[in-house]
């Protein structure tokens, strides 16, 4: 693929990605991707180039409203055979191990790409906080504070 310098471009559901399911909202939508093989000779690296775009269901964490998060990226993944040549790749490249029998599965790197994507805490840029006072629950307040009884022997002092 590297010295045919090989394209391949597709369209996914998000519900293919088994990986994904447990961080977004639903699984509603398609990923669109690119994935083209090169290589540099100045450099004497190969590489892959994969590009990603599409829309993740989230959960906005401030507001717990579904919003869409667009994602687009575009990531270059140097080609090496063991982890030895890992530090020979330029600081641009992503270190990407390629399998002994040389067979990469392309949906398996977008799906990397797109659980790394997905932020820790999801924030909605539209969405709005919500501004609420929980009150206590009643077993909250009958728990016994451990540190009472400290606060009761520095009283005493």
């Amino acid at each position: 693929m590297v010295a045919a310098r090989r394209r391949f471009d597709g369209q996914v559901d998000l519900a293919q990605f088994t990986r994904l399911q447990g961080l977004v909202a639903d699984t509603e939508g398609q990923c669109t991707y690119a994935l083209e093989f090169a290589h540099d000779d100045i450099l004497r690296v190969s590489y892959a180039t994969l590009t990603v775009e599409t829309e993740l269901p989230l959960i906005c964490q401030r507001s717990m409203q579904r919003f869409l998060l667009p994602v687009k990226m575009e990531q270059k993944l140097g080609l090496i055979r063991n982890e030895d040549e890992e530090s020979s790749l330029p600081e641009d490249f992503e270190a990407l191990l390629v399998p002994e029998d040389g067979q990469l599965a392309p949906l398996e790197m977008v799906e990397d790409e797109l659980v790394l994507a997905v932020p820790v805490v999801p924030l909605s840029p539209y969405g709005e906080a919500v501004d609420r006072e929980w009150a206590p629950t009643q077993e909250e307040t009958d728990k016994v504070n451990p540190f009472a009884a400290l606060a009761a022997l520095k009283k005493k002092d």
